[in-house]
Formats: structure tokens, sequence, C-alpha cells
């Protein structure tokens, strides 16, 4: 999986989104992250078709919806987001909330139905706590690709890197500028300086740096682009453990049924 990938959250102005996903994928971007509930599939797909990448070349990830989580519904609106994103097959399915109709045996079963038939290649979750997602691991029988998080220098996520290093599953973080509050961080902005580079650029080369994929959303050429440009940054070991004992947390995806509470 690309270590870089752009995110689609809110992008639900057509136009924009399917420039978005062309121009990023002309720019040499090769992993489209979207979901059903962001409810832009169809843009998504008209975007990758527009793009002069091959479809084989692209890693296509959504996610199904918490009310979409029953067995028959997984199948059912599945097959519904491949024929929105126009696509015979995903790369990355995942189980986007552990919560409201999600049940581990029936939904994940449902998943593992899709794998082996070939409709997904891979089988991942997002917002899994280490409880769930050893739950998970232990009741698939298709492997957990990888856990999508939160993650960003003002939320590492240890305990959950740590899950997922235990069971060989990847981390994608998801919000990885924590909404843009990581440019009100007066190390990351020094760092920034130091690298010739953004407080964007200095977060996604740190996460790069602790191994997690990052999908950064961005609608604008210029976002697109400087995002696209922090793999060319490389932090050395001490920047990394600076950007470490950032002491100040700040969780920016909360909700009251998360399954953290």
């Amino acid at each position: 999986m690309p270590m870089l990938g752009l995110g689609t959250w809110q992008n639900t102005n057509p136009d924009e989104c399917r420039t978005a996903v062309r121009e990023a994928l002309e720019m040499g971007y090769r992993h489209i992250d979207t979901a059903q509930a962001y409810d832009n599939e169809t843009e998504v797909g008209e975007g990758i078709a527009a793009a002069d990448v091959s479809r084989d070349d692209v890693f296509l990830a959504t996610k199904v919806w918490t009310a979409n989580l029953a067995y028959d519904d997984v199948l059912a609106t599945t097959r519904a987001s491949l024929d929105r994103l126009g696509v015979d097959s995903l790369d990355l399915l995942y189980v986007h909330w552990p919560t409201n109709a999600y049940d581990a045996e029936e939904t994940l079963a449902a998943f593992d139905e899709l794998y082996d038939e070939g409709t997904i290649d891979r089988v991942g979750v997002s917002n899994f706590e280490p409880r769930h997602l050893d739950e998970a691991v232990d009741l698939l029988d298709a492997p957990v690709f990888a856990n999508q998080v939160e993650l960003h220098p003002l939320l590492p996520q240890e305990t959950v890197r740590e899950a997922c290093a235990e069971h060989d599953v990847e981390v994608v973080a998801y919000s990885p500028l924590a909404r843009g509050k990581v440019f009100d961080v007066p190390l990351l902005q020094e760092l920034a300086d130091d690298y010739d580079t953004s407080a964007a650029g200095v977060s996604l080369a740190w996460l790069r740096a602790k191994g997690v994929t990052a999908i950064p959303k961005a609608t604008s050429t210029d976002h697109i682009r400087d995002n696209w440009e922090s793999l060319a940054v490389d932090l050395d070991d001490e920047d990394v453990a600076r950007i470490d004992a950032i002491e100040e947390t700040d969780r920016r995806v909360d909700p009251d049924w998360a399954p953290w509470h």
C-alpha cells in the first residue's frame, strides 16, 4: 500500500472531488480513500476513470457505514459501492466503526465472503481499539490488512499502533494534520522552517517515519501538491523524538458512540 494517499472526506462538491482525484493521481498519488458515508463514491470513481493512470495502478479503498453492517447489508451495500465507483473489485474495504449495526461475527463473516469471492482484495477495520482488533483477528479467516484511525503528532496512538504491530496490521492515519491544528504547534512550525517544508509536511514525514500511511484530505492543487512533496522530507531521529515528546493531546474525531468511550 502506498505510504501516502488522498483522503476525500467532506469533498462533496462533485466537480472539486472529480478534479482532486484526477489531479492527485496524475501528480503521482496511487492510493485513494473514500467511504459510503462520504457521499462521493460516484465522483471518486469518475475522477479515477478520468485520470491518465491505469486502474490497475490505483489502490482504492472504501468503508461500509455503521448502519450497513448487518450481514446482508454488507454484501448489498458493498456491491452498490462498486457500482458507484465504477469498478469490479476493491483493493481494500473497511468496517468504518465497530458500532451501531456492527456484530463482529455477522459483519466479519460478510467481509470474509466478499474476500473469498474476490470482490475485495483486502479486509480493513477503522476506529478499532485493541480489543476490537483482537476479536476481528480471531474471527476472520481473511487477514486484517489495515486499521485506519485518527493519528497525528497530537494523537500518536501508541497503544493502537502496538496492537497493530502485534497482529502485523498496517496503520492508516486519517486526519493526519489534526484538521489543521498542526499549523498551530510551534515545534512543527520550527521544524518546517528547518526542513524547508510546511507543518503539514513535517507531520506527514513524522507519520512515515513511524511506518504509518497517511491519507490527508485535500481539494486544492496547492494542498494536494504540498502533501505530495512531504515524501521528500526525511526527519532525523532527533527531530522524530522531539515530535514524540509533544505533551499536548487533541483528539479531533470523538463522537459519543466512539468505541473508546
